[in-house]
């Protein structure tokens, strides 16, 4: 559970470090947004990947699906855990392999946003979609692809603002079938 109080208060002390006057018109209302803000964009530090896979987990029969199914271009943000910078302009590319059932499309956007809503790596949100689409969908051939840009090096450090971070997660066939891999990087920038 995310503490709304204890954040206004940190927040308003990182004002005061930062020079301010959180009792100025414009910060006034400051911390109070943050900690609501924070509320919204952290909500999946509440849930573990098994309770994602529960919440959005619908699946339907299907027992002649025999190709794979993919959604690509499922657009998330996240915040790095190393700076508590913004990842942003990050689209997630989502494959998996039915095995009798299917789960709904919407779901799956709804698991990449909601694993998205930590704080995270890139890396790491890759694996995290991959085991709750294994869960939620019943099956181990799931293969996820994320291109997304990391604040932590546009807007500080190096300060390159063309730079891309393309990160790949292949289970169960994804791993070795390269025709199946292929469905799901095709064309990532």
């Amino acid at each position: 559970m995310i503490n709304q109080a204890a954040i206004e208060e940190h927040i308003r002390g990182i004002l005061v470090a930062l020079g301010e006057d959180p009792n100025r018109e414009g910060l006034l209302e400051t911390p109070s947004r943050v900690a609501r803000m924070y509320t919204e964009v952290f909500e999946g530090i509440g849930y573990t990947n098994h309770e994602i896979a529960e919440m959005f987990g619908k699946t339907f029969t299907a027992p002649d699906v025999s190709g794979p199914v993919v959604v690509r271009d499922i657009e998330v943000f996240s915040y790095c855990e190393h700076h508590l910078a913004l990842m942003y302009d990050m689209r997630v590319h989502v494959a998996y392999l039915p095995r009798k059932k299917v789960i709904g499309l919407s779901k799956i956007a709804r698991i990449c946003d909601m694993a998205a809503k930590r704080l995270q790596l890139q890396e790491r949100l890759g694996s995290d979609i991959a085991e709750i689409m294994m869960e939620a969908a019943e099956t181990e051939d799931v293969g996820i692809v994320i291109a997304g840009t990391h604040s932590c090096m546009t807007a500080r450090g190096i300060r390159n603002t063309t730079a891309r971070t393309i990160t790949r997660t292949f289970c169960g066939k994804f791993k070795e079938d390269r025709d199946l891999q292929r469905l799901v990087t095709e064309d990532v920038k």
